[in-house]
């Protein structure tokens, strides 16, 4: 991130988010228009999202890390790498981003720019599912970031991929994305009530990844010192 200054920093977050949201939506839509089978219209909905990560992170990491997930910025605010005020900033970019990426998506498919949700996703299961979905999220990162920091657009990438299937709640592991969700009443939406399920569950998981990697990998660094 070095080079960039906050704008255009804010700019990069609100963009990829923006992308982010519009691929997730955008797919959803396409892919309830193609087919009434169920599962193929999730795959329909799972690669084009793992696509654009690994796209959107490539060219955007560069400019502003490419968090377009405030519970990326929140760990990476914790690990003392972003200032909290920068942080708040970062996160209301997402949001917004993600608000208009739905809107980008509504705009294609001739659908009203914004409708409020009415697609039930919630109890213990799909909240669990947002708490596992995340934290494999961050432990992504994390771990990417310790051992193959080039590989982390395909690593997060394909993680999410995975995640889709394997999670309840096909995982959202991003309260933007969650937020924005709540905007299209499509394949891809989620009432605007069950929200603060999602999102307390999401930033958990994250905090929850960040404390047992921060664990693991200086047991792992320790224990390779001993060694040498």
């Amino acid at each position: 991130m070095r080079g960039f200054d906050l704008p255009r920093r804010l700019a990069a977050e609100g963009l990829g988010t923006l992308f982010l949201v519009a691929t997730v939506v955008g797919s959803g839509i396409m892919a309830e228009t193609l087919t009434k089978d169920v599962a193929l219209a999730l795959l329909g909905n799972t690669l084009p999202t793992g696509a654009i990560l690994v796209v959107l992170i490539t060219v955007l990491g560069p400019v502003s890390g490419a968090h377009f997930n405030p519970a990326v910025t929140l760990v990476f605010t914790l690990k003392g790498e972003l200032r909290p005020p920068h942080a708040a900033q970062y996160v209301a970019a997402q949001v917004l981003g993600g608000i208009l990426g739905a809107m980008v998506a509504h705009a294609m498919f001739g659908l009203p720019l914004l409708e409020f949700s009415a697609k039930a996703r919630t109890g213990f299961p799909q909240w669990f599912a947002e708490f596992v979905a995340a934290f494999g999220l961050i432990a992504t990162i994390v771990g990417g970031l310790r051992f193959r920091e080039a590989a982390i657009p395909w690593l997060v990438g394909l993680y999410i991929t995975a995640a889709y299937w394997f999670t309840a709640s096909t995982s959202f592991a991003n309260p933007a994305v969650a937020i924005a969700r709540s905007f299209t009443n499509t394949f891809s939406g989620i009432r605007a009530q069950d929200l603060p399920g999602f999102i307390v569950a999401e930033v958990l998981g994250a905090v929850a990844a960040l404390a047992i990697m921060t664990w693991l990998l200086r047991q792992a660094e320790t224990k390779m010192e001993a060694i040498q």
